[in-house]
């Protein structure tokens, strides 16, 4: 005899909260995973990914990229990105668009499956959205793409760089 059972709702952030406290993981990402939790799936998704379209282009020298990296840094809206953006600054290139590609990893799924739920008439358990306010929380940054890139950018040792004392 097969037997319905009711599971009750899709918990979108499941993924995210396993990745917040897996040893394994690092404390980088861990914290990555932590910032997504709660945030819409389509916007945590975008977001993340325009970040890292932004660092990449700045990062192989695409003409418009450091605009694009400042006005996703100085945008009015609520300060996700600037979240994501931070926990990696000064970490190395290459490990900044090295981890945000994991949390894409992750975010990509989760935006796949919140989009099969509400086309099908779900909706996923509800999320509490970490950030109060749509607008930035205090000052953000000055919105000039005439910034020089520090030495994370150039010193990054998987790229052959070494910072001395």
């Amino acid at each position: 005899m097969n037997k319905v059972f009711d599971l009750g709702q899709f918990d979108l952030d499941l993924t995210l909260r396993d990745a917040s406290v897996d040893p394994l993981v690092t404390p980088t990402r861990r914290s990555l995973a932590n910032a997504s939790i709660g945030i819409e799936a389509f916007d945590a998704y975008y977001s993340a990914r325009e970040l890292y379209e932004a660092l990449q282009g700045v990062f192989q020298g695409t003409p418009g990229a450091k605009n694009k990296l400042t006005q996703v840094l100085s945008c009015q809206c609520d300060d996700y990105q600037r979240c994501l953006y931070y926990t990696l600054a000064g970490r190395g290139i290459v490990q900044m668009l090295d981890d945000l590609e994991w949390l894409l990893d992750l975010l990509r799924p989760r935006c796949e499956m919140s989009g099969k739920l509400l086309r099908s008439g779900e909706r996923p358990a509800p999320q509490v959205n970490p950030y109060v306010a749509s607008e930035p929380d205090g000052p953000v940054p000055a919105r000039s793409a005439d910034f020089v890139e520090g030495p994370s950018w150039y010193l990054d040792p998987s790229l052959g760089g070494r910072i001395e004392d």
